[in-house]
């Protein structure tokens, strides 16, 4: 379940917060923060990493505890794809959200959970992810930009042609209404809907070669990782 898009996808404390604590002579901690990724220069730290995983956690409505190795790699590439594709939102004319934006997208959000009914519930929820309120707002400000940013650059590009809405409405929507015991509905009521779905579908696999490009092209550093074969630009330190 994606918080803040329409599909819009992270475990106990003691696997999130791996940075090491020094103790002073006064017994007080210091967190000491450590590199995971750097991205074309710019730095992704282990603090940035955990507020990832518990927005993830908090989005999938999973404990803290159930998430892998495969599942913090998983976010950790959200992370450097997130900052591949801010890179691109330099130009002078890209529009970030709003603040008002960002709030009304929290606000239907919050309807997705019972504790989001009341701002006490709001926050007693997002204290048993350990994330705050800020960090939620600038989460769902960079998604909205995200997503902006595709549609800008890769949408204009797809063209969804008669054809593929009937082979889909053919092949694929009308036998699931069949599965579903549900009565057949003329294809002039669903052509738009089809047609958004197939772009929706199109946008998504551009959008994987655009970050492949961009890898390729640019510098991104795991220290400590083999990068694998389809893993263009990922170089270990």
């Amino acid at each position: 379940m994606r918080l803040f898009t329409h599909r819009t996808t992270t475990i106990a404390l003691a696997l999130l917060l791996s940075a090491v604590f020094l103790a002073s002579t006064h017994s007080a901690a210091e967190v000491i923060d450590r590199i995971v990724a750097t991205v074309n220069g710019r730095v992704i730290l282990q603090s940035d990493l955990d507020e990832s995983l518990c927005y993830e956690a908090l989005l999938t409505n999973r404990s803290l505890t159930s998430f892998t190795d495969d599942d913090r790699r998983v976010v950790l590439d959200r992370l450097i794809d997130q900052e591949l594709l801010r890179e691109q939102m330099k130009s002078a004319d890209f529009r970030h959200a709003t603040d008002a934006e960002v709030n009304a997208r929290i606000a239907e959000a919050r309807k997705q959970y019972p504790q989001g009914a009341t701002d006490d519930g709001w926050r007693s929820l997002l204290a048993r992810y350990h994330i705050s309120a800020k960090d939620i707002f600038v989460h769902v400000q960079q998604e909205i930009d995200v997503m902006r940013l595709v549609d800008a650059r890769l949408r204009p590009a797809v063209q969804i042609d008669a054809k593929s809405i009937e082979a889909y409405y053919r092949d694929q929507f009308v036998p699931k209404l069949k599965q579903a015991g549900a009565s057949e509905v003329p294809l002039a009521e669903v052509s738009a809907k089809i047609r958004e779905l197939l772009t929706q579908e199109k946008v998504s696999e551009m959008l994987v070669s655009w970050l492949q490009t961009l890898r390729s092209e640019g510098q991104v550093h795991i220290p400590g990782v083999t990068p694998l074969p389809n893993e263009p630009g990922v170089q270990s330190q």
